[in-house]
């Protein structure tokens, strides 16, 4: 497996990607009518593709096919994180974040996990700051505003408050 850069060209294989994961793995924890609001076959691609363009992009690519993709602002913000329906389990999303977050060593990440994605995050040390209810075109979904503080940071918070 390989982890490049985004560019343009991905965006269709992307949608196919972000759409089967989405209907295929979280199903378990949402309705049909929840998942149609999030993933819809007719997402905008125009928009996808400016936001992946204003982000830290990756994709992992293993035998030729985009197995996973995710994105990060400059604040920290990790705005999206998706693996193949038929890759997961093989360490793609912890690859893709470590990668994501490696490009900002010191800060605090933040993330929007769903349920089905929240133990992953648990896992990497985020913790859940409250749970929310969304509105995807009329439809209300439950996810988690999740941080991750850096060991960079909370030393540095230590040494302050040692200081005053």
């Amino acid at each position: 497996m390989i982890i490049r850069d985004y560019n343009p060209g991905d965006i269709t294989e992307i949608a196919e990607l972000f759409y089967g994961t989405v209907h295929g793995v979280c199903a378990r924890d949402y309705t049909k009518e929840q998942l149609n609001a999030w993933a819809a076959e007719d997402m905008d691609r125009l928009a996808w593709n400016r936001s992946f363009l204003e982000h830290n992009t990756f994709v992992a690519v293993k035998s030729g096919l985009i197995v996973g993709f995710g994105d990060m602002d400059d604040t920290g913000y990790l705005d999206r994180l998706y693996v193949h329906k038929d890759y997961q389990g093989q360490g793609i999303a912890t690859a893709l974040c470590d990668r994501l977050e490696a490009g900002l060593p010191a800060g605090t990440f933040t993330t929007h996990a769903s349920i089905t994605a929240r133990a992953f995050f648990e896992a990497r040390g985020y913790r859940v700051f409250k749970e929310q209810q969304v509105r995807r075109k009329g439809v209300v979904l439950t996810n988690y505003v999740m941080k991750k503080i850096s060991y960079i940071d909370i030393m540095a918070a230590k040494t302050l408050r040692s200081v005053d």
